[in-house]
């Protein structure tokens, strides 16, 4: 259901009424009809459970970033200046894309990076032949150093369109800057710097004091790392093949020794299960918004601040040899310090279990695969700083458990997994504990007059807090789930396929900021339920 029209390219857009991260409704209205018996032509724009990006009650200004029209993988080359109205001291900047597109098309992935620093990495929804108009709102805050100073802006979503994939994808992306007045202030864990990770290796200015470095990780691009999760070693038979089996780790390296780990998400793109319909109206958890794996670097600091370039790579764990897919865009948040010219130090420990990976295939006529893997590793470091000696030790801990299972002609096939990612950075006295899950439980089948049927939950689950000399500073927890379950006839025209669905997207955080609790169900493409409580 289109809510808004894309002109052109220099004609602007109308704001979506329902779009991605419009502010919930208190409780949902009742439906004054019930849902059609299948999918029609048209359907509900996308939309997520997930909140609104919180903005604060002062003046604003807004910068057109970015206008296109994707019809291939022709990038959109632009120029970005701040803005002069709204000052240089910001409270927020708050990034928003909208988007139309109708006919036929596949999901597609996209990015945007602004002085060559990733900014966003999306996806998008597939259209309707009526066509859908879809937003996304992201808080770009950390990126002001870049932001602060004219740059070169680039942005593909790589598409193809001809006389089957007829949707050419239409954005408009701008930039809205909040001024910091009174009490609304800059926020204080901004960095100073934002550089992007390039060939030439990394090189610090000589007194940072804090070093992240985030990773847009996607395994993405059509082949059998978009569904890294369920493959299976070599003399198994399925499709999708892997030599050691579906465990990825995300690997970051400071000259060659490994400076962080971290599990991948196991984002379901809007075409992913064999089954669009599942993600029509809602996407799976990040789908349209990819969050990036951060690491604290911090401990290297002291060999990174030798004013030297060093070699700063990210790799993945469990890609074939030779095998695209993965895509992992870096930039790397620096914090300095005001009081020192050059800020010594040095790494203290360095502790690195061996990484397991375990996948064992039991044949039969039902095949089963069963993966066990995990990585643990810890780095201590300290720096002389001109408010004395810090000393900062991360620790993380990985997990994932998986059991796959399918039958002759991958018919069923299902899979159960669960990932783990553990993390705690202490500095000083101070520790922040992380505990992050992911998990994945869904099944594949086609039964009698080729109707094809997915159900599918996906959960998205993550504890934090702060702690300081044993008293808990703050705390929150988040738990996104997803739950589906749709059917369709395949090997026909798309009007001929009588398909029907449920969806659940139910969205909640809670913590010492506060309570958000939404939850969104649709059938047949039409929402039936929008409620926030807490």
């Amino acid at each position: 259901m289109r809510h808004q029209k894309i002109m052109s390219m220099i004609g602007g857009l109308v704001l979506a009424a329902g779009a991605l991260l419009a502010a919930p409704p208190a409780v949902a209205a009742t439906p004054s009809d019930p849902p059609p018996a299948e999918f029609g032509s048209d359907w509900h724009d996308p939309l997520t459970a997930a909140p609104p990006v919180a903005k604060p009650p002062t003046r604003s200004c807004e910068v057109l970033l970015a206008a296109a029209s994707f019809r291939d993988f022709t990038p959109y080359q632009g120029s970005y200046a701040p803005p002069k109205e709204c000052g240089s001291r910001w409270s927020k900047i708050v990034l928003r894309l909208e988007g139309e597109v109708k006919g036929r098309q596949y999901d597609r992935l996209g990015h945007l990076a602004v002085g060559g620093v990733e900014i966003l990495r999306t996806s998008t929804p597939q259209p309707s032949p009526d066509g859908i108009g879809w937003s996304v709102e992201k808080d770009v805050t950390r990126y002001r150093d870049t932001l602060a100073r004219p740059q070169s802006v680039e942005m593909l979503i790589g598409n193809v369109v001809n006389e089957t994939y007829t949707g050419v994808i239409d954005v408009r992306v701008t930039l809205t800057f909040f001024t910091a007045k009174g009490a609304v202030r800059p926020p204080a864990d901004t960095p100073e710097r934002v550089l992007p990770l390039g060939s030439a290796g990394l090189t610090t200015p000589r007194n940072t004091e804090r070093i992240l470095a985030e990773v847009y990780a996607t395994g993405s691009g059509g082949g059998c790392e978009e569904y890294w999760y369920l493959t299976v070693p070599d003399a198994a038979p399925y499709s999708c093949k892997a030599t050691d089996g579906p465990y990825r780790e995300v690997r970051i390296s400071v000259d060659g020794r490994t400076a962080g780990i971290a599990a991948p998400f196991p984002t379901v793109w809007t075409g992913g299960w064999s089954n669009p319909f599942l993600w029509y109206v809602t996407p799976g958890p990040r789908a349209f918004d990819i969050q990036p794996i951060v690491y604290d670097l911090t401990p290297f600091a002291g060999l990174l601040n030798d004013g030297r370039a060093h070699r700063v790579e990210v790799s993945v764990l469990g890609v074939p040899a030779g095998r695209t897919g993965w895509s992992t865009p870096t930039n790397i948040l620096l914090w300095q310090d005001e009081g020192r010219a050059v800020v010594t130090g040095g790494l203290d420990r360095h502790e690195e279990t061996a990484p397991r990976n375990s996948s064992v295939h039991t044949p039969g006529s039902e095949h089963r695969l069963d993966t066990e893997g995990g990585h643990a590793l810890t780095v201590a470091g300290h720096l002389n700083t001109s408010h004395g000696r810090v000393d900062t030790t991360v620790a993380r801990t990985l997990a994932h458990t998986s059991v796959h299972r399918w039958a002759e002609g991958e018919n069923p096939d299902a899979l159960t997994a669960r990932w783990t990612d553990d993390e705690m950075v202490t500095v000083g006295r101070t520790s922040t504990r992380t505990h992050r899950v992911y998990t994945m439980d869904g099944e594949t089948t086609i039964g009698a007059g080729d109707r094809l049927r997915t159900v599918l939950a996906l959960g998205d689950r993550a504890h934090t807090e702060v702690v300081r000399g044993g008293e808990r500073l703050s705390w929150s927890r988040l738990d996104h789930g997803y739950a589906g379950d749709a059917t369709y006839t395949t090997g026909v025209p798309r009007d001929q396929r009588h398909a029907v669905g449920a969806t659940t997207d139910h969205y909640r955080l809670h913590g010492s900021d506060g309570c958000y609790d939404r939850r969104v169900k649709t059938v047949q493409g039409i929402v039936t339920e929008d409620r926030s409580r807490c």
